[in-house]
């Protein structure tokens, strides 16, 4: 059973329909399934969520200095977390958001210790503003902390996805599940879990990662009862 996780969402949980923006009957559904995993277990839970859902800087920074396209979207991600931590307290669970870019209006600053503590405390910790630097990804800023934080494991959360396969199974009919793998296999077969730099990250430390599909019915709740969900990386 895990005692502390790191869970990695995508802006998009909290989109409408359409990907874009923040639904808040989206987002409270979302933390409304959270809070009921959560409840009646000691696991302590931080997340990360994206801000792809309000700016991506590939695709809305064209023609701007990638730096300040990447920091836009860094700001997305603050406001995802305040709109999350809003519906998770409504939902009834504790929730602090701390931002690794300073705005003491709206969010705590970054300290490894204080997050430490709330967690300690049964709190939600949301963070927010990426790792503080441009050039990174969401999927890197989750490592960072999963490992700042000392978690034992890092969820990422997918959509209609319950796990890896070795081709995309939304266009190949034919992909096969892959239950479990090693760190070293997902880069050597370059299977789509995180970006390069986390998944290095990851075996370095030897971190393990369970990609699993959020939507289906209980599968955070098993996760953090130490059932198998999904697909384990580990080394």
């Amino acid at each position: 059973m895990f005692k502390r996780v790191l869970l990695k969402l995508s802006g998009e949980f909290l989109a409408n329909e359409n990907g874009f923006g923040i639904s808040p009957d989206t987002t409270a559904q979302l933390a409304r399934r959270i809070t009921q995993a959560l409840t009646g277990t000691d696991v302590q839970l931080a997340i990360v969520i994206g801000g792809g859902n309000l700016w991506r800087g590939a695709r809305n920074g064209q023609g701007m200095d990638p730096a300040t396209a990447d920091y836009i979207g860094m700001l997305g991600t603050v406001m995802n977390a305040m709109a999350l931590q809003d519906a998770m307290e409504t939902a009834g669970s504790p929730t602090r958001v701390m931002s690794a870019i300073p705005m003491a209006a709206v969010a705590e600053p970054y300290i490894r210790r204080r997050a430490i503590r709330h967690l300690e405390k049964g709190r939600v910790v949301i963070f927010g503003g990426g790792n503080g630097a441009p050039f990174f990804t969401t999927d890197t800023t989750s490592t960072l902390r999963a490992m700042e934080i000392g978690a034992d494991v890092v969820l990422m959360a997918k959509n209609k996805v319950d796990g890896v396969y070795d081709s995309d199974p939304r266009k190949n009919p034919d992909a096969k599940f892959i239950a479990q793998a090693t760190h070293l296999e997902v880069v050597e077969r370059r299977l789509e879990v995180m970006d390069a730099t986390a998944l290095t990250l990851c075996m370095d430390k030897g971190l393990p990662i369970v990609v699993f599909d959020l939507f289906e019915d209980n599968n955070l709740a098993r996760l953090f009862a130490g059932e198998r969900v999904g697909t384990l990386i580990q080394s």
